[in-house]
């Protein structure tokens, strides 16, 4: 496959996510305030699209509120700060079993609900972007398994389409993107298709470039992709996404380190991407030039 860097590169700031990291840096934010204030600095430094989880504001939990998605999506949108915003649409497919010996009951930690619950926040704080995780996979835990199962992903894709919101698919795996190709056959899915690659998450596509050079060469041709992955490869990954012609992904979700030692911000981390881009000669692009792409239409303050 030949080298087509991409000269053109826009960045999301993935600023929470649902991981148990809240107690591993200071700087994971957790109150709607804090997490609007990092997508807002996020952009500040040259993010164009802030990718949003919500968390319990007390314990950092993962929440699905919509309430606490909806006082991001209001203070983010109250600034003067211009951001393409990103809501996941992730959560309410978790199942965790009791265990090899006895798998049922389901235990603590489940939480699966259908298609219309999963997107009550997206329906009412309409965001540009939300989440379509295209697939069912086990993580690094033990007994849990994300749950989305081709009904519950044609009914969701649906669902966003009526409702306007442009789908990204993240896809965590060859068969992921695949699924992708086929609802875009259907016509369930509007195509040119907006991916996200997700690299190097248990057990998930593996952490190494055969296997991401394999995921683009699937992406068919006028689709927009990013590449992301986790911890220390953050960094080598906005490179290697740019030089195989996509976006990039960073951000606290995926990785808390600036340095060896040296814990980061979301705004560091976004200026270390911005670093890495334009060392490699390509020019970082901002939200409206996204729009312009992906044919977006900026939501205003309600």
């Amino acid at each position: 496959m030949p080298l087509t860097i991409n000269r053109e590169v826009f960045i999301t700031c993935a600023v929470t996510g649902s991981g148990a990291t809240q107690d591993r840096s200071p700087h994971v934010p957790r109150s709607p305030e804090q997490i609007a204030a990092d997508c807002i600095a996020a952009a500040k430094a040259g993010a164009a699209v802030a990718h949003v989880h919500v968390r319990d504001p007390e314990t950092g939990a993962p929440a699905r509120d919509p309430a606490l998605y909806r006082q991001v999506v209001d203070l983010v949108r109250a600034s003067e700060v211009d951001v393409v915003l990103n809501l996941t649409a992730g959560m309410g497919g978790d199942l965790v079993f009791g265990g090899p010996d006895a798998p049922l009951p389901l235990v603590a930690g489940t939480d699966m609900v259908g298609a219309e619950e999963r997107l009550v926040h997206i329906a009412e704080c309409r965001p540009e972007i939300c989440t379509l995780d295209c697939g069912t996979m086990n993580f690094a835990e033990a007994d849990y398994v994300m749950t989305n199962t081709p009904g519950m992903l044609r009914a969701m894709a649906q669902r966003m389409r009526d409702l306007g919101v442009r789908p990204e698919v993240e896809c965590f795996d060859t068969g992921h993107l695949w699924l992708a190709k086929e609802l875009a056959r259907e016509g369930v899915l509007d195509a040119p298709a907006l991916v996200q690659l997700c690299m190097g998450v248990p057990w998930g596509a593996p952490n190494d470039l055969n296997t991401l050079m394999a995921m683009v060469g699937a992406v068919p041709d006028g689709w927009t992709w990013s590449a992301f992955s986790l911890g220390r490869d953050q960094m080598p990954y906005v490179a290697a996404s740019v030089l195989a012609g996509g976006n990039v992904r960073v951000g606290l979700e995926d990785n808390l380190m600036l340095d060896r030692g040296v814990l980061a911000t979301n705004a560091q981390l976004v200026t270390r991407a911005v670093e890495v881009i334009e060392r490699l000669g390509a020019r970082v692009i901002g939200p409206e030039d996204v729009r312009a792409r992906l044919g977006l239409v900026k939501r205003v303050p309600l």
